[in-house]
């Protein structure tokens, strides 16, 4: 792939910062790919508080910056409970820390003119970054609506960024198969190509800790469909032996046996699952980017300290 030309998206300034660099993610992937260098990227989520707002910037954008990631990126919670906030941080974190950061957006329960509002609202903050994604139901329990005029599938939602123009699209991947997929592995693959075909530019996936399931989701993705975009893995340390087996629950993931066994046996022991998942996830990481992965995409949980750890014990190699 050759290099594309650096997009400098400048957002204007504000009284007392300078102009953000914003770039599209594609442009990134497109000259780190040339350079031979991968792409490292960290998410958070909306603060739900006065306390965590001053803690992930306070405490957790500033220990990142010293380790300096290709992009960041700002969840969006279920059923839009979190729209505004998304956007706020983003914006915020390109205003102060000067770093391309990506607005998650999600089409269920949403009407058609709401996305296109988000999508300009977005534009006129300088965000030109988003992942496309289809959302899960509200934390409370209702039922997903489909409204008038508005989408049911991820891939409608990604045409519809695509023809505002002026974004660079990314949508998710499940190396395992979406949850809610029933009818295998293949199928749910296959509607990320075409997801894929309407103009996302690259794949985040979700979390997994047997890295042969990436790499038969890539390999698929890849020989069997013709896919030409960044697929990149999505990597969660462990830090709480009950947290994750709380995630994996819920999202589908497997906690392989041997894993789950050498969380067990050191108890009740916090510090000692966190050294080890960290550790852990640094060897998944080594592994990632010898097998080929174009990045790694850290899901930070809104702390530092695992993130920076693992970037610091690749190397020279992130």
């Amino acid at each position: 792939m050759t290099p594309t030309t650096r997009s400098r998206l400048d957002r204007p300034a504000t009284a007392g910062t300078a102009p953000a660099p914003i770039r599209f993610i594609r442009d990134i992937y497109a000259e780190k790919q040339a350079s031979g260098r991968p792409v490292i990227s960290v998410e958070f989520f909306p603060p739900k508080t006065p306390k965590g707002d001053e803690t992930l910037f306070d405490r957790t954008l500033p220990a990142l910056q010293a380790v300096s990631p290709d992009f960041y990126s700002v969840t969006y919670g279920a059923g839009g409970s979190t729209r505004d906030k998304t956007l706020a941080v983003a914006d915020r974190i390109q205003r102060e820390h000067h770093t391309t950061t990506m607005a998650h957006l999600t089409c269920v329960s949403t009407s058609k003119a709401d996305i296109e509002r988000y999508l300009q609202e977005a534009r006129n903050m300088g965000i030109r970054n988003i992942l496309a994604l289809r959302g899960d139901p509200p934390q409370d329990g209702g039922e997903l609506a489909r409204l008038e005029g508005g989408f049911e599938h991820s891939y409608q939602l990604v045409r519809c960024i695509k023809a505002m123009g002026d974004f660079s699209i990314g949508t998710a991947g499940f190396p395992e198969s979406h949850i809610a997929c029933k009818e295998g592995k293949q199928v749910d693959w296959q509607r990320l190509k075409a997801k894929i075909d309407r103009g996302a530019d690259f794949v985040l996936t979700q979390l997994f800790f047997d890295n042969d399931d990436y790499f038969t989701f890539r390999d698929y993705l890849v020989e069997t469909l013709g896919v030409r975009v960044p697929i990149t893995p999505g990597v969660l340390p462990i830090l709480n032996t009950q947290q994750i087996e709380r995630f994996t629950e819920v999202c589908g993931a497997t906690l392989p046996t041997d894993l789950r066994a050498k969380l067990e046996a050191y108890g009740d022991d916090a510090d000692a699952v966190a050294e080890f998942g960290i550790e852990f996830a640094t060897r998944q990481c080594e592994a990632l980017l010898a097998g080929g992965a174009p990045g790694l995409h850290l899901y930070s949980l809104n702390k530092a300290h695992a993130a920076t750890q693992i970037i610091q014990n690749l190397g020279p190699r992130a």
